[in-house]
Order: structure tokens, then C-alpha cells, then sequence
């Protein structure tokens, strides 16, 4: 399944051409204990089908998240902020430093997940940063 929506997004020339300007794609983490338990991250699988797709698109392993927190889709707008909060930490801020970096997420629903994850992708020197998403 996840090689179709790397498809999907991959076939709109426009959205291919864009892709390709930037350096490095990674996916918004789960937390292990989670992967664990489902086997696997489906946005990382995407991402990196992506990345398979554009040869000078790298995958890369940017965040990780450290805290075991509720899942969003549970709590109202203003809980989801507080929820992400101090949740993800950067991987390998070498690998992002002056770079234009994709961050994948599946789903958008409020947008805290993503902005959380920004926010320490822009503190460890990103240079750019743009949201891909399959959903909103």
C-alpha cells in the first residue's frame, strides 16, 4: 500500500519537480514502543519509497521521538499542542544543517505534530522545510 501513495504523490509532475529541489525526506517518528507493536512506521515506508523514486532525494532518519505520548487523534485542538511538546529530538542534526529537508506525515489533522517536529528541525539549522502529508 505504501508504494501506491509514493506513486500517487510521485506522478503529479509538478509536485515531482518540487520534491526533487530538496535534500534529504524523513518521516515523522513513532515512538518505538509503538512500531513495535504495529511493525512498522507507515509514513517512514513512504518516505523512503519517495526517496527510492528520486535518485537525489536521500532518506534519512532525522527525529526520533522520546516520549510515549496519547495519540493525537484522542484530544481536542488545544490538548494536541500541549501533547507533542518536548516529544521529538533531532537524530543527527549533520545530516539537516543547511539543508532543505521534507518532513512526512500521513495524516494533517491540526497541524501540532508537524509544527512540533519543525520547530526542532529549524533549532538544529534546517535550512528549509516543507510538510508533505497524504491527508488533511
Amino acid at each position: 500500500m505504501y508504494k501506491t501513495f509514493a506513486k500517487i504523490i510521485l506522478k503529479n509532475e509538478k509536485m515531482y519537480r518540487i520534491i526533487q529541489s530538496y535534500d534529504i525526506i524523513g518521516a515523522v517518528p513513532i515512538h518505538k514502543k509503538r512500531k513495535n507493536e504495529r511493525g512498522y512506521n507507515q509514513s517512514e515506508l513512504i518516505a523512503k519509497e519517495i526517496s527510492r523514486n528520486i535518485k537525489e532525494l536521500k532518506y534519512g532518519k532525522i527525529l526520533r521521538k522520546i516520549k510515549n505520548n496519547e495519540r493525537q487523534s484522542s484530544l481536542s485542538k488545544d490538548k494536541r499542542n500541549q501533547n507533542v511538546k518536548g516529544v521529538y529530538q533531532i537524530e543527527n542534526s549533520q545530516i539537516i544543517k543547511g539543508k532543505k529537508v521534507i518532513l512526512f506525515d500521513d495524516i494533517y489533522t491540526t497541524g501540532s505534530t508537524v509544527e512540533e517536529c519543525s520547530k526542532v528541525l529549524k533549532a538544529n539549522n534546517a535550512k528549509e522545510i516543507m510538510i508533505l502529508t497524504l491527508a488533511k
